[in-house]
């Protein structure tokens, strides 16, 4: 039972000291959300924050729990080291040396891991930067500057602030990963967005005591949600198993090899990474036309914010080009089938080598394709929903995934612990196991 797996923890020393080592940094995380940068006006920043909700800029402060909001020193977040890591693999499909890197194992990682700080620490003073000189020239509604002292100080101080702090986020997450439970970026995302959630459930009932909301539409909305994460769990779970059988040989006087296995494709490679894609996509043009004061620009910014139809189109578009595009960037059925091939391995009825690529990649890109229906109707419908029926809870798509998502995958690896231990996990004795990402 899910009591007795929660006492189970403490007893396992090892794992004990990983999950409290992992709540101690995501303290330090959330800690670090509310010290603030110099030379802001937190309260013009505040409100002018307070209109910019459904824009690229909305979109960034979910990701990094506030900090954006606030400007505090972990403004960035930790898109510039997630940015930095997808730009890394999309260079691994063309650049031959980190295709290499990519092969070489554990010290190739390593090479791999260096780059992608070092990219981290570069998009993060471009985007410092750009932060900086965009804060100057913005005021809150009320004509109030963000800035209190324009000038070079406030830019190389910001960029250094931030930069620091995005470097900071990221050697959290790579303890976590390596000392704590889970993954460490995940779980850091996973922390900001649900920081918010006491915020937002708490504005609904306040909406509900003033009766702007009555109490029929919470149930329906709470049941809604419950679905929603319900539906999310069913689908990230899901597999496409594909039967393989490894043929038999004879090493002396042993026999090796005749046992039956399966290749695991999950239904949903991509993750949550096609969403935020398109996210970015779709509300960047919309952050610049909100902010050029020109008639038919306010009704491109108009047309592109989430609830109308041309964004929801588009949306759902971007959506299923990079679940495509992403899960042929990480999934290579030729070197499944090589490597299954090297090891005795074939799908029966299917000729090894050629064949078996051919009949993977037909089967990801079938499967593929219900994933995308999938991450486009946890992402556009309760936009949808929010924006006709005027619902304002801040938990969408987007946030929905990734919490779920990080939730399921850091469930599994406790799992794990617990089990190779003779400990008895969170479900009940003898029912199922939670599966993990693939």
């Amino acid at each position: 039972m899910i009591g007795g797996g929660f006492q189970n923890i403490f007893k396992i020393p090892e794992l004990k000291r990983r999950v409290l080592y992992t709540l101690g940094l995501l303290a330090v995380y959330r800690i670090g959300v509310h010290v603030p940068a110099p030379g802001i006006d937190a309260v013009a920043l505040a409100s002018f924050f307070a209109r910019a909700k459904g824009t690229i800029l909305g979109l960034f402060d979910m990701f990094s729990g506030g900090a954006l909001e606030r400007l505090s020193v972990f403004a960035l977040g930790i898109m510039p080291y997630i940015s930095a890591s997808i730009i890394l693999q999309l260079l691994t499909v063309v650049i031959p040396h980190l295709e290499r890197l990519s092969k070489e194992g554990e010290q190739g990682r390593k090479k791999i891991t260096q780059y992608t700080r070092y990219g981290t620490v570069v998009l993060s003073i471009i985007q410092g930067f750009g932060i900086s000189v965009g804060l100057e020239s913005m005021t809150s509604p009320g004509g109030a500057p963000i800035v209190i002292t324009p000038g070079w100080e406030f830019r190389i101080m910001t960029v250094i602030t931030l930069t620091a702090g995005t470097a900071f986020i990221m050697w959290l997450g790579e303890q976590i990963t390596e000392r704590g439970i889970g993954n460490g970026i995940s779980l850091i995302i996973f922390a900001g967005i649900v920081a918010r959630m006491p915020q937002a459930v708490g504005n609904t009932f306040r909406l509900l005591s003033t009766g702007e909301m009555g109490i029929f539409l919470i149930l329906i909305l709470i049941v809604f949600m419950v679905a929603v994460v319900g539906f999310i769990i069913f689908v990230e779970q899901g597999q496409r198993r594909i039967p393989v059988q490894y043929a038999k040989r004879v090493v002396g006087r042993k026999m090796y090899g005749g046992q039956s296995t399966h290749l695991p494709l999950k239904i949903n490679t991509a993750g949550v990474i096609p969403a935020i894609f398109a996210s970015s996509i779709i509300m960047f043009p919309a952050t610049v036309a909100s902010f050029i004061k020109v008639p038919w620009m306010q009704g491109v910014a108009a047309a592109m914010r989430p609830g109308n139809a041309v964004y929801e189109l588009l949306y759902v578009g971007f959506i299923f080009f990079f679940c495509y595009f992403y899960t042929a960037v990480t999934f290579n059925p030729v070197d499944v089938a090589d490597n299954m091939k090297k090891h005795g391995g074939y799908i029966p009825g299917i000729r090894p080598g050629k064949r078996t690529a051919d009949y993977i990649d037909r089967v990801l890109t079938r499967i593929t394709l219900g994933g995308a229906i999938y991450v486009s109707t946890v992402c556009v419908l309760p936009s949808i929903l929010i924006s006709k029926f005027n619902v304002p809870f801040y938990f969408g798509g987007t946030a929905l995934l990734i919490v779920v998502g990080v939730a399921i995958d850091t469930v599994a690896q406790i799992e794990s612990h617990m089990l190779t231990r003779h400990y008895e996990g969170f479900l009940k004795k003898g029912g199922a196991r939670m599966k993990g990402r693939y």
